[in-house]
């Protein structure tokens, strides 16, 4: 099951940028101007990609956090947790042809056909969620969401795990209403 999360993170980040979904969760009562340091979590470091894409991932997720102000260290504000979850999915598109239509005797039925093409796919999402190193509780959670592709090159793929972690982090810090 590790092996198949792996795979489908791997795949959201190396398949094209433009359908990446994002979406962000954050707890309103975080003060986030307090949080000027981070380090990653223990969880995060052992992330169950190979060498190469985590250097990639933890590399994109630095840079993102040095433009939002945030300076790597041992004692941290925050920590850092990445989490890869996929589901195999399944797509049934039916096409009918055949059917009504003029023939010899004029307008009527006919025999028609219905094919149905199934494409399955993995959609994987990676998590990235911001924990208070002192009170241990998720204060903003940001999520990426894509249909993966296993075919990416490495640099499509360094390309796109950049621009998921760019449009992951773009609401961050949340704005309170």
């Amino acid at each position: 099951m590790k092996k198949l999360f792996a795979f489908a993170f791997l795949a959201l980040l190396w398949s094209s940028c433009s359908t990446v979904k994002v979406s962000y969760d954050f707890d309103s009562q975080s003060n986030f101007s307090n949080y000027k340091t981070y380090a990653f979590s223990d969880d995060a470091m052992k992330l169950g990609v190979d060498d190469l894409n985590r250097d990639r991932i933890l590399k994109a997720v630095e840079t993102e956090m040095a433009g939002k102000g945030f300076a790597k260290s041992p004692t941290p504000d925050v920590l850092i947790d990445l989490i890869l979850k996929a589901e195999q999915k399944t797509q049934a598109t039916a096409t009918n042809s055949g059917g009504y239509g003029y023939g010899r005797y004029g307008y009527g039925g006919g025999f028609s056909t219905t094919r149905i093409d199934y494409d399955t796919y993995v959609e994987g999402t990676l998590f990235v969620n911001m924990v208070d190193k002192t009170t241990e509780k998720i204060v903003w959670s940001g999520r990426g969401t894509k249909t993966l592709d296993k075919d990416a090159s490495p640099e499509k793929r360094d390309q796109n795990i950049k621009y998921a972690m760019k449009l992951i982090f773009a609401q961050y810090p949340p704005k309170k209403k």
